[in-house]
């Protein structure tokens, strides 16, 4: 396949992603209506100059998001994804709540492809230089989170009972976040950085790969009774037809 070179080519690949992913009910379209509204943000962060290498930081973009889209595409045609990707789309076939879809692709696009697509990027410059950049898009993604749980508190009622649950442990599903995500990710790009010879590089994202996975299964099925009751509770009440969650998603 013939991957995305622009943000526009990449929120039209994403489109496709989702209307495929709506047809078959499946809840793989969900993370993938949350990425497309976070890439047309930085789209518009862009164009409207917000950073300080607006060029650098959409080509950034477009090879951050072809990790995710190559996943998606070699997934589907049975072809070897990252450990951190398999847990994510496999769990796309299970009875998971609708905030589990979105943290498992998170934690897999995140925690794992981002760090390697700034690790990438530094070749040709440094971490130095794109770290401002870098946490700019924390602001920006800071920015959508009220917009994102207030769509997602409409298709699913009980929501609020995670929030709840939050205050009372230290579980990784609750506790689990874009800030903390993020974060991951530079610690992971400096450590490929600072890597000598392709062969230590890819050692490091090979180890990260597998830690990231190590997420997934636990945000997959996280342990603890109370947590795993409320979570089945929460499940219970939300809204399971795809093209819904998604429709209400869009209505911001």
């Amino acid at each position: 396949m013939q991957l995305p070179t622009t943000i526009d080519e990449v929120l039209s690949e994403l489109d496709q992603i989702i209307d495929v992913s709506v047809a078959e009910n499946n809840s793989m379209a969900i993370f993938a209506y949350v990425y497309r509204r976070t890439t047309a943000e930085i789209k518009k962060n862009v164009q409207a100059g917000v950073f300080e290498d607006n060029k650098r930081m959409e080509q950034f973009d477009v090879r951050f998001a072809n990790y995710y889209i190559e996943a998606w595409h070699n997934y589907r045609t049975n072809k070897p994804v990252s450990a951190s990707w398999k847990m994510a789309f496999d769990a796309s076939k299970e009875p998971l709540c609708i905030v589990q879809h979105i943290m498992l692709g998170m934690n897999a696009h995140i925690n794992l492809d981002l760090g390697v697509t700034a690790a990438t990027e530094a070749e040709h410059t440094s971490l130095v230089d794109l770290k401002t950049d870098f946490m700019r898009v924390n602001t920006i993604l800071f920015a959508l989170t009220n917009e994102l749980q207030s769509n997602l508190g409409k298709a699913s009622r009980l929501l609020f009972l995670a929030d709840w649950l939050g205050r009372r442990n230290d579980e990784l599903l609750i506790n689990f976040s874009i800030k903390k995500a993020r974060d991951f990710s530079w610690v992971t790009a400096n450590r490929i950085w600072n890597a000598h010879g392709s062969h230590e590089k890819e050692s490091v994202r090979m180890s990260t790969d597998k830690a990231v996975a190590l997420i997934g299964r636990e945000l997959r099925k996280p342990k603890g009774w109370l947590l795993r009751s409320t979570i089945s509770l929460i499940r219970r009440f939300e809204e399971k037809d795809v093209a819904k969650i998604v429709r209400i998603l869009k209505n911001s």
